[in-house]
């Protein structure tokens, strides 16, 4: 039995490791091109390499980290590429599940997004970007959840992870705070008054509007 459970032990340090990680390279605290030495990581958070490692090729499979020969692990740059590859898919997709999920949202999925929606508003105005892109991809995930399509809202839920580091990077003014509190109270609305199809146009252009942000940010082709 004791056997068995070591496993299980390991892959549990290596989420802690992962989201630990993930939020570092988040907060720019690891830059772009930062190499990430299993064992310096290993002798700041305590534990062996094995679940570090374990830990960055998650990261790899997620897409922050590229795994190259004779450096290991590399934060991997913004990429224009990705951005236009992983918002293109957000705004073929997510109009998709917020109609199939709003007609079936329940007054406790509602309250949940009010919630949700409050806890974003009071993370922008408190300047804690560790939580904008978390609570951003609840937001919307919420929204999608009673979607009867698994394989899709499993497919969004890593293109919203992905895009948090973007997110963050987009958030960075006031304008943009102010506009996507705006537009998730919008989205809200349409969910509690049944506006399906009013929904999924809102959140394509919501999707739009943060794509094109990047663009002028990032300068994208």
């Amino acid at each position: 039995m004791s056997a068995m459970k070591n496993p299980i032990l390991s892959r549990t340090l290596a989420g802690a490791i992962v989201e630990r990680v993930r939020q570092e390279i988040l907060s720019g605290e690891h830059a772009p091109g930062a190499q990430l030495r299993q064992d310096a990581l290993a002798a700041s958070y305590g534990v062996s390499r094995i679940p570090v490692r374990e830990a960055l090729l998650q990261l790899e499979a997620e897409g922050l980290v590229a795994i190259e020969p004779h450096r290991g692990a590399v934060v991997t740059p913004l990429s224009p590429e990705e951005i236009n590859d992983v918002f293109a898919l957000r705004r073929m997709l997510e109009p998709r599940l917020i109609c199939s999920s709003i007609p079936e949202l329940s007054a406790d999925d509602l309250a949940g997004l009010d919630a949700i929606q409050g806890a974003f508003a009071a993370a922008i105005e408190a300047g804690d970007a560790g939580r904008w892109g978390r609570l951003n991809a609840e937001l919307h995930l919420a929204m999608y959840a009673r979607a009867r399509q698994p394989r899709t809202l499993a497919i969004v839920a890593s293109l919203l992870q992905i895009s948090e580091r973007y997110t963050r990077l987009q958030l960075a003014t006031r304008e943009a705070w102010e506009r996507a509190t705006r537009e998730h109270a919008e989205l809200i609305a349409f969910c509690r008054k049944r506006e399906a199809e009013a929904a999924a146009k809102a959140v394509e252009a919501h999707i739009a509007t943060v794509h094109a942000d990047l663009a002028g940010i990032v300068g994208l082709g």
